[in-house]
């Protein structure tokens, strides 16, 4: 567009029109103002987004502490880290006292670690990973001290976990597929027309400088120059009111995704529960417990103590913090002397303590399965607990099993080899959130299923998704089914089961990529480094902002604020808002463009007065560029946005039908106005029939916006629209000034017609840009349900 603007301003002031060269020099000036400016806001903030997002650590180099870039990090540095701090790279302890570590990042498991003082010295030896070995991505929760590097960047522990996602490649969306295709087609048709116009003008009319001249506006009218404005402007603003919703959107094109989603995959603990644990029962020998309404009874206590000693002393975790808030304080003197954290074939927590008399005590907590394993119990002796285990999920609870050594003794390297004694049940109560019943009833009324997806006992998981509102018909499937199933089984189960329970973060990988071949959408949750290959490999990866690890925000598309399910529904109800509205405003810039170029060209092929030179093409530009930009991005959404079902996955955002109607719309106009010129051709001068003209095509391409851009229940002066009627408003006034204002009817070839006809050209602006309004009102109420046909040409949105 600019390289045309510039040849054309060249011709216009070698064969000595001032004005016109002038008014197109300054509109190729304005068109590379308005990109410089726009870049280099752009660069400015990514530069101090990139500034603000450089991590920094204090490191010890020459005897000298220094902050500095974590990416300056090398084996062999020595750095400080204190509460609070996400380790940088792995290493080991070196100097200080123990550590308190959550490496939930890696593990999945909340409850801390401690870590212990093994080799003194930076430089010592260190042979494999012990209890002094730190890792990157883990967080100090207690303690300070001194760390040797090891291993940075790729080589960690975390690092490592980027293989997965490097074999996962992110293809190019519908959107940019479906519009490099559009601005290829439109770009090969500039070229030809351009060509046919230079030379039948050229050959008939024998002026070579005109015939360039209009082969130049036939290929300013055709250049959809709007394409990439439109499509910038969308997703910057569509993201913005993603996350005044607590939506943050990573990368802009998952928002023409977003809206079309046919399947949710959910967490349950934080994302449709509050993630305020309370302990509700206390289970022992039979007997249930309400910690709170009373005196427990001495065993019942004697859980609280024994969970108390397999919790972290400064909890973050809020299970920690719920049996934190219960159980007695600890005797004076213990301290936590090794603790074994959750791991794939021992889904417990195991904490040693040394007592102030020197003797050791250890208790451990977890999934019930796993401490009963620890305790070595026969199949009688543990029937009824896993009675009062169903018992208990079945209300909705979350149960840990809570098992000690039974009193002070000796110490022990291997737990598995430890004689635990089982002390009781706890239940713990994670109520639903207030919206989420009222979000799941809005997400089946839009078509889009629900799974909820957890690592919880298969009981629990069922009463829980009951509350929410999950279908529960088909019962629930388990990690370990998952595991067994092959691809095709597992296809078919999932047709019908909504419930997910004891499932793994790389199962939640197999069940994306089974969703996916059914043919679904698929938007799923995470929070883990583990579940980063499922949110890359889902249509639509969504990391929790609150809990979630970096590695997960990273490979998602969307970071979820709040951690709310709610917040999700409202995503896509604004995806969807924002895909209609994107889909108006391209089909609107192709049935523009058709009128554009066919009276640019079709007069010259008649042999009738040329109707558009270069400066009208560029005043229409100016007119529809802010048209598409603002009037239609602000557009609400329709009333019945989330009673529709979602588009189909293989629906693109713009195919052949929504072209073909732009395209129609386009001609209708075409055909209206070049037969209102020709026919004013016989009536007035030729620069009075110019002027009419163009004010008929101005006006119908604003009645076009308008009919386009309206929404269906939404007046068309709703104070949305204020924007509208105020480009409307201006673009008027303008056009009044070129018509009877002598210095800008020459610049336009204008001269000021008779009123009369200007009130045709009203009446021909009104019919010719806004017959599809009454169409579309017609097809709305044929459905009788004010829903339109769900891929309709006529409506596309």
């Amino acid at each position: 567009m600019f390289v045309l603007l510039v040849v054309a301003s060249v011709l216009y002031l070698v064969i000595g029109n001032l004005g016109e060269g002038i008014f197109l020099t300054l509109a190729a000036a304005a068109t590379v103002g308005l990109v410089v400016v726009q870049e280099a806001r752009s660069e400015r903030a990514l530069k101090a987004l990139k500034d603000l997002s450089q991590p920094t650590v204090r490191l010890v180099r020459s005897g000298i502490e220094r902050v500095a870039p974590v990416a300056d990090l090398v084996p062999g540095d020595v750095i400080l880290i204190g509460e609070g701090q996400r380790i940088p790279a792995d290493g080991r302890l070196v100097e200080g006292d123990v550590l308190s570590l959550d490496e939930s990042a890696l593990t999945g498991e909340s409850a801390p670690v401690a870590k212990t003082l093994l080799h003194a010295g930076p430089g010592t030896d260190h042979q494999g990973a012990g209890d002094d070995r730190l890792f990157a991505g883990t967080l100090v929760v207690v303690g300070q001290g001194v760390v040797e590097v090891l291993e940075t960047g790729a080589r960690t522990s975390l690092g490592k976990i980027g293989a997965s996602l490097a074999t996962i490649q992110s293809g190019r969306t519908p959107l940019q597929k479906s519009t490099g295709q559009l601005v290829a087609i439109f770009g090969g048709l500039a070229v030809v027309l351009s060509a046919t116009v230079i030379g039948a003008y050229g050959l008939l009319r024998g002026n070579w400088v005109e015939a360039v001249l209009a082969g130049i506006t036939v290929a300013i009218s055709l250049i959809p120059e709007e394409f990439p404005m439109v499509l910038s402007v969308f997703m910057a603003l569509g993201a913005w009111r993603l996350a005044q919703h607590q939506v943050l959107v990573r990368r802009g094109a998952v928002i023409e995704t977003l809206g079309g989603a046919t399947i949710l995959c959910v967490d349950k603990t934080g994302t449709l529960t509050e993630n305020r644990m309370s302990v509700a029962r206390v289970w022992v020998d039979g007997e249930n417990s309400v910690p709170g309404t009373g005196a427990l009874s001495e065993p019942a206590r004697a859980v609280l103590v024994a969970a108390g000693r397999a919790s972290a002393i400064h909890p973050t975790d809020p299970m920690d913090r719920a049996v934190r808030t219960l159980s007695p304080e600890l005797e004076d003197g213990a301290v936590l002397s090794r603790a074994w954290p959750l791991q794939a074939g021992r889904m417990a927590v195991i904490q040693q303590w040394r007592l102030a008399d020197g003797t050791l005590m250890a208790a451990a907590k977890g999934a019930p399965e796993a401490v009963l394993v620890l305790c070595g119990l026969t199949a009688a002796q543990t029937a009824p607990i896993r009675d009062a285990l169903d018992t208990l999920a079945a209300q909705g609870l979350r149960v840990l099993a809570v098992a000690d050594l039974g009193g002070p003794g000796a110490g022990f390297e291997d737990p598995e080899q430890a004689r635990f004694v089982f002390r009781g049940l706890m239940g713990f109560l994670d109520p639903v959130r207030a919206d989420v019943p009222g979000a799941l009833v809005e997400a089946r009324r839009a078509g889009i299923a629900v799974a909820m997806i957890t690592g919880d006992y298969p009981a629990t998981a069922l009463e829980i998704a009951r509350q929410a509102g999950i279908d529960v018909g088909a019962g629930v499937l388990t990690g370990d089914d998952i595991a067994a199933m092959a691809p095709a089984a597992l296809r078919d189960r999932i047709r019908r089961v909504r419930v997910f329970a004891r499932v793994q973060p790389e199962q939640k990988l197999a069940l994306v990529e089974a969703f996916r071949a059914n043919g679904e959408l698929v938007a799923m949750t995470g929070d883990g480094v583990n579940d980063a290959p499922a949110l890359q490999s889902a249509d639509i990866g969504i990391a929790m902002g609150q809990r979630g690890t970096d590695v997960a925000r990273e490979a998602a598309d969307i970071v979820l604020l709040d951690d709310s399910f709610g917040s999700i529904v409202g995503g896509v109800r604004l995806g969807r808002r924002i895909f209609a509205n994107l889909r108006k405003a391209l089909t609107f810039i192709v049935a523009v463009h058709v009128p554009l170029a066919g009276l640019a060209l079709l007069p010259i092929l008649i042999g009738a007065p040329p109707l558009l030179f270069p400066a009208h093409v560029i005043f229409l530009e100016l007119v529809i560029d802010p048209v598409c930009s603002l009037v239609f991005e602000a557009e609400p959404s329709e009333k019945d946005a989330m009673d529709k079902s979602p588009r189909r996955v293989t629906a693109s955002l713009f195919g052949p039908r929504q072209i073909a109607f732009g395209a129609f719309q386009g001609l209708v106009i075409l055909m209206g106005v070049l037969g209102f010129y020709l026919w004013a051709l016989e009536q007035i001068p030729v620069t009075q029939a110019r002027a009419v003209a163009f004010v008929a095509l101005a006006l119908a391409n604003l009645v076009l916006a308008l009919t386009d851009s309206a929404s269906a229940g939404v007046s068309l002066f709703d104070p949305h629209r204020r924007i509208f009627w105020m480009i409307t408003g201006a673009a008027t006034v303008v056009l009044a000034l070129c018509v009877f204002v002598p210095p800008l009817e020459a610049l336009f070839r204008f001269d000021a017609p008779p009123l009369w006809i200007l009130a045709v050209a009203l009446g021909v602006a009104v019919t010719t840009g806004g017959w599809a309004a009454p169409v579309r009102q017609f097809m709305r109420q044929r459905t009788g349900t004010g829903q339109e046909p769900a891929d309709a040409s006529m409506t596309v949105s």
